[in-house]
C-alpha cells in the first residue's frame, strides 16, 4: 500500500459522473475527481486509512517533540492522522449496538477511511457511496489490499438517489458531506433505508444561528470548498421533519480547534486554516456531532 501504487490506478479510472445528479452535483463530482491534496495521501500514507474529514482532541506535543528536531514535519503529519482517526472513532462510537450482520452506509465516503474502521470495529458490511468515480475505485483497491473487499464496498452513487433497499440499513452517517446537498432530501433518504431504530449521525461544520448570517469566514468556507453550508437549527428541523429524532447533540468545537490550529503550522496548508480558525474563535461557526434514530 502506497499512494504511488493508488494514484496509478486512479489516473486510469473513468471519470464516471451518475445520471441522476444535477449540474451543480456533476461539478461537485468532477471537484472531487480531480481532488489529489497532500494534506489528504500523505496523512493517509501513514497507516493506510485515508480520510476526508478533520481531527478532534488534545495534541500530544510530546510526540512532536522540538520543531527544530530531524524528522518533526513527519511527526506532525502522524499527529494530524491520529486526530482526524480519533474524528472517526468518536463518530463511530456513537451508532450504537452493531453486529457482523448488520449493513452500514456510509453517505459521501471519499476514500473509505471511516468504512475501513466500521468493519475493523463492527465485523459488518459497509457500503459507501460517492459522486467521485476516483475516490470509489481508490476506496475498492484498498479494501482489496486489506482483503475486506467482500464486506467493504464504495460504488459512484448519488447520495439522495441510493440503491438500498428501504428499512435495509442498520446505521448510516454523513462525515463531512452533507454542506453538498438539500437537507430534506438527504434525511428522507437516510429515514427511507434506515430500519425502525436504526441510527443516523452526522458529523459537520455549521454556522450558528445565533451568530445571525454566515459570518465572512464560512462565505470563504463555502468558496474553497465549492459547498453551502447549512445552520445547526437546519439539521435539527430536517431531521424532525424526516422521522430521524435527535439523541445526542455534541459541540465538537472546542475539540477540533487544536487540530487546526496545529495544521496550520505545518508543510501542507491549503489556506483555508485561518478561516476555520478564526470562526471557531469568534463563534460563527461550530463544529457538531448529531445522534438521531429512526422513528
Amino acid at each position: 500500500m502506497t499512494t504511488e501504487l493508488t494514484s496509478a490506478a486512479t489516473d486510469r479510472t473513468p471519470t464516471i459522473i451518475p445520471g441522476s445528479v444535477t449540474p451543480y452535483q456533476g461539478d461537485i463530482a468532477r471537484y472531487w475527481n480531480n481532488e489529489a491534496r497532500p494534506v489528504n495521501l500523505r496523512l493517509g500514507d501513514v497507516d493506510g486509512l485515508y480520510h476526508h474529514h478533520y481531527g478532534i482532541g488534545a495534541v500530544d506535543h510530546a510526540a512532536l517533540g522540538d520543531p527544530g528536531d530531524r524528522g518533526h514535519e513527519e511527526r506532525l503529519i502522524a499527529e494530524l492522522h491520529r486526530l482526524e482517526s480519533a474524528q472517526a472513532q468518536v463518530l463511530l462510537d456513537h451508532l450504537g449496538a452493531i453486529g457482523p450482520e448488520d449493513t452500514l452506509v456510509d453517505a459521501g465516503c471519499g476514500r473509505g477511511g471511516s468504512m475501513v474502521m466500521a468493519h475493523q470495529r463492527f465485523g459488518c458490511r459497509v457500503e459507501g457511496v460517492t459522486l467521485s468515480s476516483r475516490q470509489a475505485e481508490f476506496g475498492n483497491r484498498r479494501a482489496k489490499e486489506l482483503g475486506i473487499d467482500d464486506r467493504v464496498r464504495a460504488r459512484v452513487c448519488n447520495m439522495l438517489d441510493t440503491p438500498f433497499e428501504k428499512g435495509a440499513i442498520a446505521a448510516s452517517w454523513n462525515n463531512e458531506s452533507s454542506m453538498y446537498v438539500d437537507l430534506d432530501d438527504l434525511f428522507a433518504e437516510h429515514s427511507r433505508f434506515l430500519r425502525v431504530g436504526g441510527r443516523y449521525v452526522t458529523i459537520t461544520g455549521c454556522w450558528n444561528p445565533r451568530y445571525g448570517q454566515p459570518s465572512k469566514w464560512v462565505s470563504q468556507i463555502n468558496a474553497h470548498f465549492e459547498c453551502n453550508i447549512h445552520s445547526r437549527r437546519e439539521y435539527l428541523r430536517a431531521m424532525a421533519d424526516n422521522r430521524l429524532v435527535p439523541q445526542a447533540v455534541v459541540d465538537l468545537t472546542p475539540d477540533t480547534l487544536p487540530y487546526w490550529e496545529l495544521r496550520a503550522t505545518s508543510s501542507l496548508v491549503t489556506g483555508i486554516e485561518e478561516a476555520f480558525i478564526e470562526s471557531y474563535r469568534d463563534g460563527s461557526f461550530q463544529y457538531v456531532l448529531i445522534a438521531a434514530d429512526r422513528v
